[in-house]
């Protein structure tokens, strides 16, 4: 028997939708400085595949690790966790 592995996941807000089924997000993480100790934001994009179209610029998404898609594609939206206002 063979154990599914489990697959990363993020939370980030979207920065681009001009794509067709795929969306740009940016997630951000806090990291504190090595020496001095102060709290350093640090940010990622990812390419991220949304086979509906569903998402819009600003929302807040959750995304699961998946195979390539494409040649920067590796993610994929779960859910759309809170609308843009």
């Amino acid at each position: 028997m063979t154990e599914k592995k489990i697959r990363k996941q993020r939370v980030g807000v979207v920065t681009s939708t001009s794509m067709d089924k795929s969306i740009t997000i940016s997630v951000q993480r806090k990291l504190q400085h090595g020496v001095y100790g102060k709290f350093v934001k640090k940010t990622k994009k990812f390419m991220v595949h949304d086979e509906k179209n569903e998402c819009n610029v600003g929302d807040t998404v959750k995304i699961m690790e998946t195979r390539p898609l494409s040649k920067r594609k590796r993610w994929r939206m779960v859910e759309i966790l809170e609308r843009a206002k």
